[in-house]
């Protein structure tokens, strides 16, 4: 079998054939370099080492000074003037610039704040179930799977509700940049769309910040633009960048787990029975090994700051890898037969949320949160929910996303 992760080609293949192919790597002694292509508006370097090993991800995580997310996480590396235009994402940071970041926006993600979302939380699971009872069946994605992370992030910064149906048509937007692109000609409209869409998030939420300066209230956009008890706060530049990223990963993770969750408890219906024979007991492991299965965000890169030896592989200064997150979580030797779904498979290890260490998602209670309360609203007002056909999914390297999926109940 050929493979090349560098060839955008290879992200058109079925979720299967990719499946086989990080399989078959894993399999090797050590990690494999693919140079990179060159791709339109993304820098192209010499290339990267694939990590595809479920050891290999979580090493290389928690070793942030020797593997750093700068200049950029992504891959491709998104151009210089990105930067310049949009400012800097906590996910391109190293400390301590990016623990400053992190101190500051942590305490938005308290047990004690999380703890005060869930009535609301609740409310609004109540209230896209009615919708859905009322209207019909259509595509679980629109009116069920993207409709929650939005709304409750919203409702955390206080987004006033006039700019709530553009905000969300911005992140569809964003979300489509990440896929695979078929000619120069769509690449060039994405990424012009793509541009336009982030700018305007951003300055909704600079405008807003600066309102919430001048008269704070209880929502997040005031929390993050006053200080913390270390004097520190986020600069418009920097909440607009962090409005960004929170709208874009944190909506896609709880999004694209929740699409694809109704799919694979249709298709396993022993697995479905379990977890409804007793909810509270069976859903928090059944998200976990939701997000494992379903890795919604499958790969960011790294760069190494010094020479590094990795399983017996020398690595150099400069030399970049790339963490498959989606080929660790289906490592045979962390989880006995991969790629079944088992909600009574110890899946904590897993890198869903990405690897241990700074990076690790700052939004993943959110997420389980939300997702918890979903799957209770759904499956107990629709038993009879189910997936119906195959899920239309966004070809990308980056965003496993479900762009439409047809159901019933």
């Amino acid at each position: 079998m050929h493979i090349d992760l560098a060839d955008l080609d290879f992200w058109r293949k079925t979720p299967k054939e990719r499946g086989e192919a990080f399989a078959s790597l894993r399999q090797l002694e050590r990690p494999v370099f693919f140079p990179e292509k060159k791709v339109p508006f993304l820098r192209s370097g010499s290339g990267f080492y694939a990590l595809v090993r479920h050891a290999d991800v979580v090493e290389v995580s928690r070793n942030a000074t020797v593997f750093s997310s700068e200049p950029a996480a992504s891959n491709p590396e998104p151009p210089s003037w990105v930067k310049q235009v949009f400012g800097e994402s906590m996910v391109n940071m190293d400390d301590p610039r990016h623990a400053r970041l992190r101190r500051i926006v942590t305490r938005s993600f308290s047990p004690k704040m999380l703890a005060g979302l869930q009535s609301d939380i609740d409310t609004a699971c109540t209230g896209i179930v009615d919708d859905v009872l009322r209207d019909g069946p259509q595509d679980f994605v629109t009116q069920v799977a993207a409709r929650l992370p939005i709304h409750v992030i919203c409702d955390m910064m206080d987004i006033p509700q006039a700019w709530r149906a553009k905000i969300h048509q911005h992140v569809d937007v964003s979300t489509a940049y990440t896929g695979v692109r078929t000619s120069l000609p769509r690449t060039i409209q994405l990424a012009g769309q793509n541009m336009l869409a982030l700018l305007a998030l951003q300055r909704m939420v600079i405008k807003l910040g600066q309102e919430r300066a001048a008269d704070p209230k209880g929502d997040l956009v005031s929390l993050l633009v006053t200080a913390n008890p270390d004097g520190e706060k986020l600069s418009d530049r920097e909440l607009g960048s962090f409005f960004a990223l929170l709208l874009v990963a944190g909506n896609e993770t709880a999004r694209n787990t929740m699409a694809h969750g109704i799919k694979l408890l249709t298709d396993n219906p022993a697995q479905r029975e379990l977890l409804m024979s007793d909810f509270d007991k069976h859903i928090g492991n059944a998200i976990e090994e939701m997000v494992r299965h379903v890795s919604p965000i499958m790969q960011f890169r790294r760069t190494l700051t010094q020479d590094y030896e990795l399983r017996g592989l020398e690595l150099k200064k400069g030399d970049k890898v790339v963490l498959f997150y989606g080929s660790a979580n289906r490592d045979e030797t962390v989880f006995p037969d991969p790629d079944t779904f088992d909600i009574t498979r110890e899946t904590k290890p897993h890198v869903g949320f990405g690897g241990p260490g700074p990076h690790f998602c700052l939004g993943a209670n959110l997420a389980r949160q939300e997702m918890r309360a979903m799957f209770r609203e759904l499956l107990t007002r629709m038993p009879d929910i189910r997936s119906v056909g195959e899920p239309e999914l966004l070809v990308s390297n980056f965003d496993n996303s479900v762009r439409s999926q047809a159901f019933t109940f």
